[in-house]
């Protein structure tokens, strides 16, 4: 009932067309009544007419108070008028049943495409706003699958399964009434079919919601599975494990084969036997109605003939309200991963009455600061740390060392175990996430890059950028020659991470990125460690202007990149172990000077 209700919640903004989809519903399935009640007036006039002089003897075909209007026009005049008039009175009810279905149907295909792109919104925006912990433990893409199979299923439930519930339960009331009122007795008597009917459609769909659960879960394993493969591609043809990752890509495919037959299968068994259960109500029916007619004369034949087309007609919306429950149970069972999903809480989010800031005056301060991963161990200890605007301070130490986490958890993408990070004084968890982040541009060493145009990727996040400022950009990260021979320069589209540039030029480009935002503090993660020498150099000659006149926080494994710093901060295990200028820790002969002694022996 809760996910019921929170469904209902994304329908809520379309009530007016949901509404006016049910009035058509209920058009459609009046339209439905009255094309049924014009069987037995078809019948007298057809039959009971042919050897009675009309209009004279004619006795009127037994109708409802409220219908009983239309009986002198339909049934007044000739036999051949009668049938005239009976013929109109069907085209125009079959014409206005099929009208008001065209406009049902398109109504709610219309609220359903509506709540699917509101629920991939929320999902997506959700995905924005979680903490990058969250993803450490999650694949790409079981999260794709969640954003686009799980959401397909619920747009089913709302198609197949709320339509045509409201649809079909009205036209089968329709049915239900011209069944009692042609015969109250044989009426009662199909009912005895209706309870194990009931039962079996319940105990169907406890086990297709369950299957449904299983099979979703099994979809987003095997997107996950795929998604990793092909974003690891050049990794699986240099291991030669194409048919490694084919066997184990086989192994989740056929799990996902197995668990939608399953539900399948149980959606397939309610259609039949529930038909099978008419088939023999309606066996049963025609021996009891004979009866009726013959033997005791309580019924009358062209009621009898009412009761039977009444009958056959809601064999469709059995069938159909039978398979809606597994239908249903799907978009339930999808809609619980999705609301599980959306109550998770990020762990780093600005709080309630943030301050927004735009820079800072004196001071950055790690003030005792310690962080772990999950359950693991610390990756930082105690860590006291101060860097002075304008200061361009490098981190050196070891793999590990925890120096890739010291510089994540200035822009909060974490937040630490303990201690707190200042600015200026004033704990950075009192800004707002997005005016803190704004303060900070950030070179990855690996350039991550989308696939859009030069010119996007440079000005990235901004809707309308500045061709003068994308252009000045380049020129600044040395990236202008190799954009202008380019196709079509600043307009050509770069490939899925920007693998149809060299390394060199993708870096570049993340240069350039950072000088389009020009933020006070950069923070360089070993941003010139997998380039070529002349790469390298064009690189460097770049990070020279970008670090010209801000605040520097730079990562370094190639101790020559970080001479020049004015404060070189060693880390060891998590911890700072020394700090000072080159010069500074070279003669305090510890870890500084043992790791400059190992890289430049060796050159």
């Amino acid at each position: 009932m809760k996910t019921w209700i929170r469904l209902a919640g994304y329908l809520r903004p379309y009530t007016r067309r949901v509404a006016l989809a049910v009035a058509c519903m209920l058009g459609y399935a009046a339209a439905s009544g009255l094309s049924l009640g014009l069987i037995s007036p078809f019948m007298q006039v057809l039959f009971g007419r042919a050897a009675q002089t009309l209009p004279g003897g004619a006795q009127l075909p037994r109708w409802p108070s409220f219908l009983s209007g239309l009986l002198p026009w339909i049934t007044g005049g000739s036999a051949h008028e009668s049938l005239t008039r009976i013929t109109i009175a069907l085209v125009a009810t079959f014409l206005l049943k099929n009208i008001f279905d065209y406009l049902q149907q398109y109504l709610m295909v219309w609220v359903e495409q509506a709540v699917v792109r509101d629920l991939r919104r929320d999902l997506y925006a959700h995905l924005q706003r979680l903490s990058l912990r969250f993803f450490h433990g999650e694949r790409m893409g079981e999260l794709t699958s969640r954003v686009v199979g799980d959401v397909q299923f619920i747009r089913g439930a709302i198609a197949s399964g709320l339509a045509s519930l409201i649809r079909d339960s009205l036209f089968l009331v329709v049915c239900l009434f011209w069944i009692f009122w042609a015969s109250w007795q044989l009426a009662l008597v199909s009912l005895v079919l209706v309870p194990p009917v009931a039962a079996l459609v319940v105990v169907l769909g406890k086990r297709a919601r369950k299957n449904s659960e299983i099979m979703q879960e099994q979809l987003a394993t095997l997107t996950g599975v795929l998604s990793e493969t092909l974003g690891n591609v050049r990794v699986v043809k240099a291991f030669g494990a194409e048919a490694f990752e084919e066997r184990r890509f086989g192994v989740e495919n056929r799990g996902y084969f197995r668990a939608f037959v399953r539900v399948r299968r149980l959606a397939a068994l309610a259609g039949p036997m529930a038909e099978l259960a008419l088939v023999l109500l309606a066996a049963g029916v025609l021996g009891y109605g004979g009866y009726l007619i013959y033997e005791s004369g309580t019924l009358r034949a062209q009621d009898f003939f009412t009761f039977l087309v009444a009958l056959l007609s809601i064999v469709s919306p059995v069938r159909s309200l039978s398979g809606i429950n597994a239908t249903l149970q799907e978009g339930l069972a999808a809609a619980d991963r999705i609301f599980r999903f959306l109550d998770q809480v990020p762990e780093v989010r600005s709080r309630p009455g943030a301050r927004q800031t735009t820079g800072f005056r004196e001071t950055i301060r790690f003030e005792n600061v310690s962080f772990r991963y999950g359950d693991g161990p610390c990756a930082l200890s105690g860590v006291d740390l101060t860097i002075r605007r304008g200061e361009r301070v490098a981190l050196v130490g070891l793999s590990g060392a925890g120096k890739s986490t010291l510089v994540d958890l200035l822009p909060r993408f974490y937040d630490p175990t303990a201690g707190r990070i200042t600015l200026d004084g004033v704990d950075v968890r009192e800004f707002e996430l997005a005016s803190l982040r704004s303060l900070f541009g950030i070179v990855p060493q690996e350039s991550i890059l989308f696939r859009d145009t030069v010119a996007a990727n440079i000005a990235y996040g901004r809707d309308d950028p500045d061709p003068h400022r994308v252009e000045a950009a380049a020129r600044a990260a040395n990236a202008s020659g190799f954009v202008e021979r380019l196709e079509h320069g600043y307009d050509t589209v770069i490939g899925e991470r920007g693998l149809t540039l060299s390394g060199g030029e993708r870096q570049r480009l993340s240069l350039a990125r950072a000088v389009y935002k020009d933020p006070p503090v950069l923070i360089l993660d070993e941003a010139t460690s997998h380039l070529d020498s002349e790469s390298e150099r064009a690189v460097q000659e770049a990070m020279v202007r970008l670090m010209k006149d801000r605040t520097v926080v730079l990562i370094a494994h190639r101790l020559s990149t970080v001479l020049d710093a004015d404060r070189i901060v060693v880390l060891d295990q998590g911890k700072v172990i020394e700090q000072g200028t080159h010069e500074e820790l070279l003669a305090l002969d510890g870890v500084y000077r043992r790791l400059h002694a190992l890289q430049f022996s060796a050159t």
